[in-house]
């Protein structure tokens, strides 16, 4: 099967940035193959969007392999969008959990490795691709409380940054887009393993990014002229100076 279509790929697409970002790109006329673990979420996202659902989870080795064949087998790809990540726990570097760290790295940093690594062979196919990472203005800057997450991250930066100086000449742009506060259905309320509460007090007093803002900026970066790499590109809420400061003044 063929498709005149550009394709790609958005990992973590069963709610929040990720599903955000394939109803963009499908309204924007890409072909999209929607992936993450939860399928209920993936069918009904396809079925309103038109995309295709191929439920993987990033952290194993076998779903991602059977998501590289079978991109392979079905046309083949022009970009992927690295989205699957996630926080657990805000707890010291004294008392943080290795086991939620431990997932946050394999999620944040090796899911995002695995991907690129099984997927780039058929970006050089195309004569010209895409690999474009969702990190967090986390990756850049820490806070208390946040060092598992702000490692995790900032690992993940590196990952971008060291592959597009390894692959300088290739035909392949490497893109990281860096979203400060962003207000989802599910990213506070896992990372305080289900507190609503407390979720919601990160977004009072200020009007946060949403899903959809994040979205436009990787439907934006992907859209430039091939000859053209938007290297970092950090977005957050006006009311968001840095990591730790934030004006909850109702604007």
């Amino acid at each position: 099967m063929t498709s005149t279509l550009r394709r790609v790929v958005v990992t973590g697409a069963s709610s929040g940035i990720g599903a955000a970002t394939v109803r963009r790109l499908r309204a924007d006329g890409w072909d999209v193959v929607a992936t993450a673990r939860r399928a209920d979420r993936l069918e009904a996202l396809a079925a309103q969007t038109g995309a295709e659902a191929f439920v993987a989870d990033v952290t194993s080795d076998d779903d991602v392999a059977a998501l590289v064949e079978h991109v392979r087998a079905t046309g083949g790809l022009d970009a992927v969008v690295n989205n699957a990540g996630g926080a657990f726990g805000l707890d010291p570097v004294e008392s943080g959990d290795l086991a939620q760290w431990r997932a946050m790295y394999e999620l944040n940093v090796l899911g995002t490795l695995r991907v690129t690594q099984g997927l780039l062979p058929l970006l050089r196919e195309r004569g010209a691709g895409d690999v474009l990472v969702v990190t967090s203005t986390a990756a850049h800057g820490a806070y208390p409380g946040g060092a598992g997450y702000t490692g995790a991250k900032s690992a993940e930066h590196l990952l971008v940054e060291t592959l597009r100086w390894e692959i300088v000449g290739q035909p392949v742009r490497v893109i990281e887009i860096a979203p400060g506060a962003v207000a989802t259905e599910e990213f506070s309320l896992v990372r305080f393993d289900g507190d609503a509460e407390r979720a919601a007090a990160v977004y009072e007093g200020y009007q946060p990014l949403v899903a959809d803002d994040v979205a436009d900026t990787i439907a934006w970066s992907l859209s430039r002229p091939a000859h053209v790499n938007v290297d970092l590109l950090v977005v957050r809420p006006r009311a968001q100076a840095n990591n730790t400061t934030v004006a909850r003044t109702g604007v």
